[in-house]
């Protein structure tokens, strides 16, 4: 089997191209795969498989092999791939990609001949609690305070495809996330599980964020996150609507359309290296 090596900023992705073949066990695979020490490594595995509803589909297994609906970082490095390997019948620039259900666009940006970023339309937050899902009595979860492990956090819930907890902190690097992260994805209050944000506010164009995904841990970047993490922002006066997000693996580029509700992300997509390897 094919593969390709792919980060998002620092967020590292094992992708398979699939168009013409079929790929066993994906999740007992992610589970091999990613392993840092005795497979590969990576926050999941994508699989590029052919869309009855789009250019392509892509799948996403996270290193416990639970699968993911979405995933920005991940769906830039897909936009890539399929465009400098040539995998579909007429050569694009711009692509619409299934992902759990969901129909997301993605364009490459050039410098020259070179891809300088890619930029994907993440379609408009989701902030009804029954949809996120979130258990809670309140259509929506806007500050809400939530007691976990001898602390009250004051979270923001947003589903962008996937479910995230938004949580303002004035300082990250001084957040315990290996603790509170797991505290936090398997509280009851969150039916599927949940990813977890913690956001700095430099000031109104600028967050630094740390993030722990829902069956990966933490990562050094998550483009819905970053997503999210503006949603909760703005909702809640701290940012404007175009922002950049400083993560640990390097700066991604957020705008919310007050007049389409879209939210779009911008950022690298790079190849790591390509390999094959016997299943």
């Amino acid at each position: 089997m094919k593969f390709v090596k792919m980060h998002g900023c620092g967020n590292d992705y094992i992708v398979i191209p699939a168009l013409r073949e079929r790929i066993p066990n994906p999740s007992d695979l992610a589970r091999t795969l990613c392993r840092r020490h005795f497979g590969i490594g990576g926050d999941g595995i994508i699989v590029i498989g052919p869309s009855l509803a789009a250019d392509f589909k892509m799948e996403i297994y996270n290193p416990d092999g639970s699968a993911a609906q979405m995933c920005g970082n991940g769906l830039r490095c897909a936009a890539r791939l399929v465009y400098e390997q040539n995998l579909l019948s007429s050569p694009r620039r711009s692509f619409r990609v299934e992902s759990g259900g969901i129909i997301r666009s993605a364009a490459l940006l050039f410098d020259g001949k070179n891809i300088r970023a890619v930029r994907v339309n993440m379609g408009k937050p989701q902030l009804t609690a029954s949809r996120i899902p979130v258990r809670s009595d309140s259509e929506t979860v806007i500050g809400v305070p939530l007691f976990v492990s001898g602390q009250t956090y004051s979270i923001t819930c947003v589903s962008m495809g996937n479910p995230h907890c938004v949580i303002f902190t004035d300082d990250v690097s001084r957040i315990d996330l290996n603790a509170i992260g797991p505290a936090l994805e398997h509280h009851s209050m969150f039916p599927e599980r949940t990813n977890v944000e913690f956001v700095q506010i430099v000031h109104p164009a600028l967050f630094k964020m740390r993030v722990w995904e829902r069956g990966v841990g933490e990562t050094l970047a998550c483009g819905t996150g970053c997503c999210a993490a503006l949603a909760a922002g703005v909702l809640q006066h701290f940012t404007r609507r175009e922002c950049r997000a400083a993560l640990p693996g390097g700066t991604l580029n957020l705008f919310w359309d007050e007049e389409t509700g879209d939210l779009s992300l911008t950022g690298p997509a790079e190849t790591v290296f390509e390999g094959e390897i016997s299943l």
